[in-house]
């Protein structure tokens, strides 16, 4: 992806309201935005820094629900990437630059009439997961049913690399009975002291799918993250008898910063 040039005029602009970093290269970053910015979860928002006289711009999967009165990205420091290390330059009250229009298909897939839900996941590929599920948290406590239910699997290589997302996803599986969350780590060696599963997500992804009954005939199944995970977890669901069509993918790394 080359870089893209545009004037201020088509941004609005995002300040800097909230910080967390999980790590050395991976944090949260939540901004307030001239106006609400309608959008279907799943969807990404195209994040803008000023380089000179240039705006540089790249597209992140968004964390936050559209009911919620902030926009959230969870990011990876990629150092030779042109965007991410301005990320991790900012401080509260800085400011970025949001296009107006947030798009893109990675979204819950509801034209096959199919209402369960595999999602995998590796680290920052969490982000629509996160959106996905927060709105059907949210639009549950505003009185609208919650007719889908969703698997949640994310592998990250350390417990803590998940952040404050781990204790989110966790709490909402204990509270909701239509939100199962298997977080697994794949250096597990390097995380003593952590309980959970081992392996990385396409390693367990069909193991909970077939405990929990997700399969070909009742399920939509989605990769989010590195594309090596993206290509293993397809490959397993194409023996699993999954059709093409309720194979859904995203791309990060490669996508995101190139």
């Amino acid at each position: 992806m080359g870089r893209r040039r545009r004037s201020r005029a088509q941004y609005l602009k995002g300040e800097l309201i909230e910080r967390e970093d999980f790590s050395e290269d991976l944090a949260a970053f939540k901004f307030r935005v001239d106006k609400q910015l309608p959008f279907i979860p799943g969807q990404y928002a195209t994040i803008g820094f000023q380089v000179g006289e240039k705006i540089v711009q790249r597209p992140y999967s968004i964390v936050s629900s559209p009911h919620e009165p902030f926009m959230e990205v969870f990011v990876e420091l990629v150092p030779e990437g042109e965007t991410t290390p301005l990320f991790w330059e900012l401080k509260l009250g800085d400011s970025v630059f949001f296009r107006e229009r947030l798009v893109g298909r990675f979204v819950l897939e509801t034209e096959s009439g199919m209402t369960r839900h595999v999602m995998a996941g590796t680290v920052t590929g969490a982000a629509p997961y996160i959106s996905i599920a927060r709105t059907q948290k949210i639009e549950q406590e505003q009185g609208k049913a919650s007719p889908h239910q969703i698997l949640a699997i994310v592998g990250a290589s350390r417990s803590w690399e998940l952040g404050y997302y781990m204790d989110e996803l966790n709490e909402l599986a204990a509270q909701e009975e239509w939100f199962t969350f298997v977080p697994t780590v794949s250096r597990p060696w390097e995380d003593p002291e952590w309980q959970g599963e081992s392996g990385r997500a396409e390693d367990v992804v069909r193991k909970y799918g077939d405990q929990l009954g997700y399969d070909h005939t009742n399920a939509v199944v989605y990769a989010c993250g590195h594309p090596q995970m993206i290509e293993n977890a397809k490959a397993i669901w194409a023996r699993a008898r999954f059709p093409e069509e309720r194979i859904k993918e995203e791309k990060f790394f490669v996508m995101k910063e190139e």
